[in-house]
């Protein structure tokens, strides 16, 4: 049995916290699960969390929104390049009507045989809405914004890695991680992402080797890490020992992210991916079963910084 059960959540660092939220919850139809601080460093910014209303397991999108701070990165070769959300098959064409008529430019492409509309979040982050044949999760639903069970957004399909040599990436995947290989051709490389209920989801490794090395750091405009779901502690400690023993020793110790716990490593090309699992407590740990994503809460640790964080935050009005 896989130490994998897919994907945790997926981060990236953005702009404005207004344009980020009505992205998320207005355009694309996805409810807030969280608003909290950036836990490392002293900057106050805000993490927001975005999926399904109780915020399952793999449909959660995450963000750092930079504008305050004035901390924007490069987007570039050795990062990851492409958030990518699963739609039902056959929802492409309401997806880019809908996205046109909002000012968001859209259209349909196709990668690995699979239709997908490409277009971008308002930082100008690369996303696609991936038409998912695999994908039995029930869609993301909306009723104030629009959007039902046909069209909604199911969760996390995967992301698109962009990578100056893609053979150090065959073996990240095959051997470290592990997952299966479901392509290799011109289009670039696909590798089934383990998951436990049967869907498909996956990571999307694309060659580049013209554009510049793109930003590592916290920077706005960026996606930061992908967080792949170990399911509890033993399998997160497991995996990051195997990941360790081959020599990927770029992995960092656990970290407590209040809601789940977390470990870091730095795969050859350079994207950054996390194994994580959810604390008992879950999002509802600081905030009422069902009403989650409401209000503004921070960690323990930081009680103490409140006003401050608080009086350095963007404005932003954070109503759905």
């Amino acid at each position: 049995m896989s130490l994998i059960s897919g994907y945790h959540h997926l981060t990236m660092s953005t702009d404005g916290a207004q344009e980020d939220f009505d992205f998320f919850t207005k355009t694309l139809g996805l409810h807030s699960v969280k608003r909290t601080v950036l836990f490392d460093g002293v900057l106050p910014v805000y993490h927001l969390y975005y999926g399904s209303k109780n915020g399952d397991a793999s449909t959660i999108f995450t963000t750092f929104p930079f504008r305050k701070p004035g901390v924007f990165g490069r987007r570039g070769t050795n990062q990851t390049k492409i958030i990518q959300a699963a739609i039902p098959v056959g929802a492409s064409e309401f997806w880019v009507n809908r996205l046109n008529e909002r000012g968001v430019k859209a259209k349909k492409t196709t990668r690995f045989g699979i239709n997908r509309v490409a277009l971008e979040h308002p930082c100008g982050i690369h996303f696609e809405l991936v038409e998912n044949p695999g994908d039995r999760r029930e869609s993301i639903t909306n009723d104030k914004q629009g959007i039902g069970k046909d069209h909604g957004i199911k969760g996390i399909y995967g992301v698109g890695v962009s990578v100056a040599d893609r053979s150090a990436m065959d073996d990240f995947f095959t051997i470290a991680i592990p997952m299966k290989k479901l392509a290799d051709n011109h289009e670039g490389l696909a590798f089934a992402v383990p998951e436990n209920n049967g869907l498909t989801s996956v990571v999307e490794v694309l060659h580049d080797n013209t554009t510049p090395q793109g930003t590592w750091t916290l920077a706005g405009g960026t996606i930061h890490h992908v967080a792949l779901n170990t399911g509890n502690e033993e399998n997160q400690m497991k995996l990051r020992a195997h990941i360790e023993g081959l020599g990927f020793t770029d992995i960092s110790e656990q970290k407590d992210r209040n809601y789940f716990k977390s470990c870091y490593v730095r795969s050859p090309g350079g994207a950054l991916f996390e194994i994580a699992w959810t604390v008992p407590e879950g999002w509802a740990k600081d905030e009422p079963v069902g009403h989650t994503g409401q209000t503004l809460v921070f960690p323990p640790w930081f009680e103490d910084r409140r006003a401050e964080m608080v009086a350095g935050l963007e404005a932003a009005n954070f109503d759905t």
